[in-house]
This record gives structure tokens, C-alpha cells and sequence, in this order.
């Protein structure tokens, strides 16, 4: 990591990175504010059998425009806090994206 750009998202060689925070089994996927600082996320999808994850990289693929491939899971894959890294995303096209959705 080498620039910390706010309390969840850092810039890294390849990409921004970007902690979570997960709320499975909500009545709506969407982004839900600032968690223990992480982004909170909601999603409809159970924690079983990998659904969450499948769905949040959906949502993240959709929120910042990128291919779902480029949205890798680095920490937390069975946990409601977790660490992704948004390949080829420069922290600051992140935060912008962020700050229009008015969550910061």
C-alpha cells in the first residue's frame, strides 16, 4: 500500500484497494454508508456457498465500471469484513465515484 486515500481505500501498484464491510440477507443490494471503517454494503444474496462474494463483486463490478474480473477478493472471503483489490482503478477515480453516490 502505498497511499492511504480515506479510511477505506488505499492505492496499490495494481489497482485500489478497498475495504468492506458485507450485510448479507438485506432486502436490497446497495451501498449503506461507513461501518467500522470499512464501506458497508448491503446484499440480498445469503453468505452460503460463496453467494455474497459472487454478488458483491457484481455490485462493485457495476458501482466503479469494470469487469467483474478485474474485482479480486484479497482478505475475508468468509468473513463479513473484507479487502478487495480493484485492479487498473486509481484510488482517486474511486473516491470520486464514492463521493457521488454520497456515502463520504
Amino acid at each position: 500500500m502505498n497511499r492511504d486515500s480515506g479510511h477505506f481505500m488505499m492505492q496499490d501498484q495494481a489497482g485500489t484497494l478497498i475495504r468492506v464491510h458485507v450485510q448479507p440477507r438485506a432486502s436490497k443490494t446497495e451501498l449503506a454508508g461507513v461501518h467500522e471503517g470499512c464501506l458497508k454494503i448491503r446484499l440480498t444474496a445469503p453468505p452460503v456457498e460463496g453467494k455474497a462474494n459472487k454478488e458483491c463483486i457484481r455490485f462493485l463490478s457495476k458501482l466503479f465500471n469494470l469487469p467483474k474480473s478485474s474485482i479480486v477478493i484479497l482478505q475475508g472471503r468468509k468473513s463479513r469484513h473484507k479487502t478487495f483489490l480493484l485492479r487498473d482503478l486509481e484510488v482517486r477515480q474511486a473516491e470520486s465515484v464514492i463521493l457521488q453516490k454520497g456515502v463520504c
